[in-house]
């Protein structure tokens, strides 16, 4: 057992309020990274109960909060890996989401990620995932890199705004499906997407309706997907500057509405999308 642990655990009084509290932390850090088990935080908890400083049974009860919020987070994102496993016994299976389907501007864009969904132990599990759009931006970001590393593979495919223009959103959305799980390095035995079945894929294919919340690879697929795009738009804001793009990913905003009947479109405006809204030709 670590010294700090076997200290608050047994000599709880030695240590003033915020000695206590950075022990702590640093107790959560190491659960949250699973370099220890929430075991060793209940005779902890027990100890912090027991002491008569006030701040310390407030940190008791923050504690205890912390414990059972991640066990819950366990059981939620296991859920997630034991919904993949229950569509295949064996080879790969890939996980599609897209991203960008209803902006006026910019791009469609999906990834298709392939997890080892076979875990054997929490730590090879990847907390947090989930509807990407259920995330902080700064989370999905540190999701994404925590994903991409983990990932048995994964693919990214964008389909522009020209393309949507001259086969339509719903074509495109098809399409950029099917490119997503074709260009994975490992071939999938199936792919499993979110929403819609693809056609036209020559992979056994199945879906799941709202599957960013109930599939650990959808779920892993829709981050990757969003950060991709979010940062495209945002490199785009830098070159027409007068839509806002990074912060409405090209979506139609009261302000980015109002600008376009200032300014009229940009190279990377879905014209289709247009006309129904502000009447540009």
């Amino acid at each position: 057992m670590d010294n700090a642990i076997y200290e608050l655990s047994n000599n709880l009084s030695k240590f003033n309020f915020n000695e206590i509290k950075e022990e702590i932390n640093k107790i959560k850090d190491d659960c949250i990274n699973f370099k220890t088990d929430t075991s060793f935080l209940y005779e902890i908890v027990a100890n912090l109960k027991k002491d008569p400083r006030k701040n310390v049974q407030s940190l008791a009860l923050r504690t205890q909060n912390f414990i059972a919020l991640r066990i819950k987070e366990v059981d939620r994102v296991k859920k997630m890996y034991d919904f993949d496993k229950s569509y295949i016994n064996s080879g790969f299976l890939a996980g599609v989401d897209e991203v960008g389907r209803g902006p006026l501007a910019g791009p469609i864009v999906a990834a298709s990620v392939i997890l080892d969904i076979n875990y054997k132990d929490d730590k090879d599990l990847i907390l947090g995932i989930k509807d990407s759009k259920k995330l902080t931006s700064k989370l999905r970001e540190e999701l994404c890199e925590i994903i991409k590393d983990n990932a048995v593979a994964y693919s990214i495919s964008q389909l522009e705004n020209t393309t949507i223009d001259s086969k339509g959103i719903a074509f495109c959305n098809n399409e950029v499906f099917r490119l997503a799980a074709a260009s994975l390095n490992h071939k999938p035995s199936l792919v499993l997407s979110d929403g819609y079945p693809i056609k036209n894929i020559n992979i056994k294919n199945n879906y799941a309706v709202k599957g960013d919340e109930k599939s650990a690879s959808i779920a892993c697929a829709s981050i990757i997907a969003k950060v991709y795009r979010d940062n495209l738009m945002k490199n785009y804001s830098k070159i027409y500057p007068n839509y806002g793009f990074e912060e409405n990913m090209g979506y139609g905003t009261k302000e980015h509405i109002a600008a376009l009947k200032t300014y009229g479109p940009c190279k990377i405006h879905r014209r289709c999308f247009l006309g129904k809204l502000i009447n540009i030709d």
